[in-house]
């Protein structure tokens, strides 16, 4: 319950403040740190750091 209500405030936080151009940072932050994740016990690790 609460990773849910962190996503609703926020959501919240952005409906009511009008901050819409932090959608996208938070969406590439995401998924950076899901790619990070997943590489870290993988043999596919040494690839990824090619593409930085």
């Amino acid at each position: 319950m609460g990773k849910l209500s962190i996503l609703k405030e926020f959501w919240d936080f952005l409906k009511i403040r009008k901050k819409w151009w932090l959608t996208p940072i938070v969406i590439v932050f995401l998924l950076l740190g899901i790619l990070i994740v997943l590489t870290q016990s993988t043999p596919v690790a040494p690839f990824i750091y090619t593409l930085f």
